[in-house]
C-alpha cells in the first residue's frame, strides 16, 4: 500500500508491508502528561523540559481544550501564575484513534508539532503521540531494522515505474522489504530508496545499470547502513522540526 506525506516542500512516498500498530491509538504515549487550567505555566515548562517536547495538551476532564506551546507560556511573562488566568488563543489539532500513522506524521509536519493529540469518536481526549515515537515506529514498520542492503536510484520523474523497479529486483531472486521516494521542490528528479533482503547487491545493481538506471549509492554492511539511516532520519526529523 502506498502513502504520500508532504513535508515542507518535499514529498515522501513510502511502501511498507501491512503490519500491526499502524493507527493512532497504538502509539499513544503512556508518559506524557496533560495540563489543567489550574496548572502553573512553570509546571508546564518543567514537564516540557523533562519529556523533551514543546507542546502539551490542556484537558478538562475528557474535553480537549487545545495545545499550549512553550512560546505561549513565555509570552505570558508570568510563569508562576495558573495557565487559566491568561486569555489564551489555543489551537486544537488532533487525529482520531483509527487514523493511520502517516496521517499523524502529515499533521505533525504541517503544524510543526512535537506531540499530536488523539481523540476518540466521541471527541474525548485519549492522549498524545510524540513525533519522536512516530519516527521510531516508522523505522520498524518500514523494515529498516531488518538485515539486508540499500540501493538508491536517481531518475527523472517521468521515467519512474514501480512495476519495472520491482521486476528488476525480483528477477535476481531478491525481495523488496520497503521503499520510499523523495523529491525536492521544483525538481524533475526522484530519489528512490530500496531496502532489500540481501546484502549481496552486485547482481541487482548490474541489472539496474543494464536498464539505464542511475544507481546513486548503495549500502550493504551494517555500520554503513546505520550511518545511512541516521542521515535519512536526521533529514526527516529536520522537516518535522524535532
Amino acid at each position: 500500500m502506498w502513502y504520500k506525506i508532504t513535508i515542507t516542500g518535499f514529498f515522501f512516498t513510502i511502501l511498507v508491508e501491512n503490519k500491526t500498530g499502524m493507527v493512532a491509538k497504538d502509539l499513544i504515549s503512556e508518559v506524557i502528561p496533560s495540563l489543567k487550567t489550574s496548572d502553573l505555566g512553570q509546571t508546564a515548562l518543567n514537564w516540557m523540559e523533562i519529556f523533551r517536547v514543546s507542546h502539551l495538551p490542556i484537558v478538562n476532564n475528557q474535553d480537549f481544550l487545545g495545545l499550549i506551546s512553550d512560546a505561549d507560556i513565555y509570552d505570558m511573562n508570568q510563569p508562576e501564575e495558573p495557565i487559566g488566568n491568561h486569555a489564551l488563543t489555543l489551537f486544537k489539532p488532533y487525529v482520531e484513534e483509527e487514523q493511520h500513522i502517516f496521517e499523524v506524521i502529515g499533521l505533525a509536519s504541517r503544524l510543526k508539532l512535537s506531540v499530536v493529540p488523539v481523540l476518540d469518536s466521541n471527541n474525548h481526549f485519549k492522549g498524545v503521540i510524540t513525533t519522536s515515537d512516530l519516527i521510531r515506529h516508522l523505522a520498524g514498520i518500514s523494515s529498516m531494522d531488518q538485515p539486508g542492503g540499500i540501493i538508491v536510484l536517481e531518475l527523472i520523474e517521468r521515467d519512474y515505474s514501480l512495476s519495472q523497479i520491482a521486476q528488476i529486483v525480483e528477477s535476481n531472486n531478491v525481495k523488496v522489504l520497503s521503499m520510499y521516494i523523495t523529491s525536492p521542490p521544483e525538481s524533475t528528479k526522484l530519489e528512490v530508496t530500496l531496502k532489500v533482503n540481501t546484502s549481496d547487491l552486485i547482481s541487482v545493481i548490474r541489472t539496474f545499470e543494464r536498464y539505464n538506471y542511475e544507481v546513486k549509492t548503495w549500502v550493504s554492511d551494517s555500520d554503513s547502513m546505520d550511518h545511512f539511516y541516521s542521515e535519512r532520519f536526521d533529514l526527516l526529523m529536520k522537516y518535522l522540526n524535532i
